[in-house]
């Protein structure tokens, strides 16, 4: 039988821009050309590489992990927390 479940807990994400700290910070992988002039990214995850294109969001877990979720899907299923 399916569920229904929700999310109770908050996490902390920036939005990619491609740039040198990011890069750094998250130890990504030298950019793989794509479609056109789009590259991607890998961002090292405990499941794995994923793929990570400009304007992508790095989301930071409870434990220090990270994982790439795209501008879309983060808009759909995040908002900003009250500081």
């Amino acid at each position: 039988m399916i569920r229904t479940y929700r999310k109770i807990t908050t996490i902390q994400a920036e939005q990619f821009d491609e740039s040198d700290e990011q890069v750094k910070k998250y130890g990504l992988i030298t950019p793989i050309k794509g479609w056109g002039d789009i590259y991607h990214y890998l961002l090292p995850t405990k499941e794995g590489d994923m793929l990570l294109s400009i304007g992508d969001w790095i989301a930071n877990g409870i434990d220090g992990e990270h994982w790439a979720i795209k501008d879309d899907i983060f808009k759909k299923t995040y908002t900003e927390a009250d500081k």
